[in-house]
C-alpha cells in the first residue's frame, strides 16, 4: 500500500491548542513502561510501573530513566504530563506523532522529537515512528509509538558501566540520540545494497519493473531527508546552547553525534543523485533500444523498397509486355530481386550499419 507524504490529522480545525488527541497510527500493541532507577552505584528496573507514581522524580540522589512504548492513551499522556507538570502542548505533541524534529526549552526540562527508522525487509520500506525525549534533572522519559529493541543495549551499558551510570540523565538522552541516529547508518547501508543490486538490473536488463524500483527508492529518499534534516538543528542546538540541564561534558559528545548527522545526510544525498543518474540511465537505455529497433525496421524497409518498386511494375496490367512472354523471365526477376537486396545489405554491412554498438 502506498503511502501519503502528508499524514492525516485527526484533529478537526479549530480545535483549542492543548486538545489531547491521538493522531497517529492505530495499534493493537498494549503500552509498556518500564522504570529504570540508578546511580552509579546500583540499578534497578521494574515493568508494569503506575504512570502516576513513576513520573517524579526518585527519592535519593538516582537518575530515573522512564520508557514509554505506545501513546496511543491520551488519557496515559495526560497522566504523565500532569504528573511532572508538562506543559498542555508538549502533551499534545507526544499524541501527535507526525511532528518534524525538534527542540523546546521550558523552566525546567527540554522537549525533543526525532523519528527512529528502520527498513522492512519483505517491502524494502522505510518505517518511521516518532520518539519523544523529556530530558530533565534527574530524569529523562522516552516516549515511542511502537515497541522496539534499540534501547535495550543502553539498558545492558547501563548495567555493565558504572561510568555511563554516573554521567546521568543528560548523558543518557545523550547514548539514546546516537543510537538513533546509529541506526539510521544501518537503514542506509541496507538501502545502499538494494540500490546497487538495482543498478547492476539496470545496466544488464532494464524491464518496465525496474523503472517502478527506481522511482520507490526514490520516494523513500524523499521521506528519508524529510525525517532527517531537522535533526541537524536540533542536535546542535543541544550540542552548543548553554542550558543547565545539559552539561559540559555531554555537549562534546553531542558534537561528535552532530559530525554523524551530517555524514548521514551526505549519505542520503549520494543515494538521491545515483537514484537520479539512474533514472536518466534507464531512459537513455530504452532510448537506446528504441534506436536499434527503428534501424533494424528501417534497414528492412530499405532493402524491400526496390523489390516492392520492381514487383509493382510487373504488376501493372498492360498488354504489351514483351518479356512477360520469355520462358526465362520470371527466374531472372527473381534473381535480380535476390541481388539487389543483397547488394543492399553488404553495402550496409561495410558501413557497419548491421554490427551490435
Amino acid at each position: 500500500m502506498s503511502r501519503g507524504l502528508v499524514t492525516k490529522r485527526g484533529k478537526k480545525p479549530g480545535t483549542a491548542p492543548g486538545t489531547l488527541i491521538h493522531t497517529g497510527k492505530k495499534t493493537d500493541h498494549p503500552i509498556r513502561l518500564r522504570v529504570v532507577d540508578y546511580n552509579d552505584e546500583t540499578l534497578t528496573a521494574a515493568d508494569g510501573v503506575d504512570m502516576a507514581a513513576c513520573a517524579t522524580l526518585p527519592a535519593g540522589k538516582l537518575t530515573r530513566w522512564l520508557r514509554v512504548e505506545g501513546v496511543h492513551d491520551p488519557a496515559l499522556i495526560e497522566t504523565l504530563g500532569n504528573g511532572i507538570n508538562l506543559h498542555p502542548l508538549v502533551m499534545e505533541d507526544i499524541l501527535n506523532t507526525d511532528q518534524r524534529a525538534k527542540i523546546e526549552d521550558y523552566d525546567h526540562y527540554v522537549y525533543l522529537v526525532m523519528r527512529m527508522l528502520h527498513l522492512d525487509p519483505d517491502t524494502h520500506q522505510v518505517r518511521s515512528q516518532q520518539l519523544s525525549l523529556i530530558l530533565g534533572e534527574q530524569l529523562l522519559i522516552s516516549l515511542q509509538e511502537h515497541p522496539d529493541t534499540l534501547f535495550d543495549q543502553i539498558e545492558t551499558r547501563l548495567r555493565a558501566g558504572k561510568r555511563m551510570r554516573f554521567l546521568q540523565s543528560d548523558y543518557l538522552a545523550y547514548a539514546l540520540v546516537d543510537a538513533v541516529v546509529d541506526n539510521y547508518f544501518v537503514v542506509l547501508e541496507q538501502l545502499g545494497e538494494q540500490i546497487e543490486s538495482l543498478e547492476e538490473e539496470l545496466i544488464a536488463h532494464p524491464t518496465p519493473a525496474t523503472l517502478a524500483r527506481i522511482h520507490h527508492f526514490k520516494r523513500e529518499m524523499l521521506l528519508l531527508r524529510k525525517s532527517i534534516w531537522p535533526l541537524r538543528e536540533v542536535i546542535s542546538r543541544l550540542a552548543r546552547d548553554e542550558n543547565d540541564l545539559v552539561r559540559r561534558e555531554t555537549q562534546v559528545f553531542l558534537r561528535d553525534v552532530y559530525d554523524h548527522t551530517i555524514h548521514v545526510l551526505d549519505i542520503v544525498d549520494t543515494l538521491r543523485e545515483l537514484l537520479v543518474g539512474m533514472l536518466d540511465l534507464y531512459l537513455s537505455s530504452i532510448s537506446n533500444r528504441m534506436n536499434e529497433i527503428m534501424k533494424v525496421l528501417t534497414i528492412i524497409a530499405t532493402v524491400f523498397m526496390p523489390l516492392t518498386f520492381i514487383a509493382g511494375v510487373y504488376g501493372m496490367n498492360f498488354e504489351v509486355m514483351p518479356e512477360l512472354g520469355w520462358t526465362w523471365a520470371y527466374p531472372v526477376v527473381l534473381v535480380a530481386m535476390a541481388g539487389i537486396g543483397g547488394g543492399l545489405m553488404r553495402w550496409f554491412w561495410r558501413k557497419g550499419w548491421l554490427r551490435q554498438s
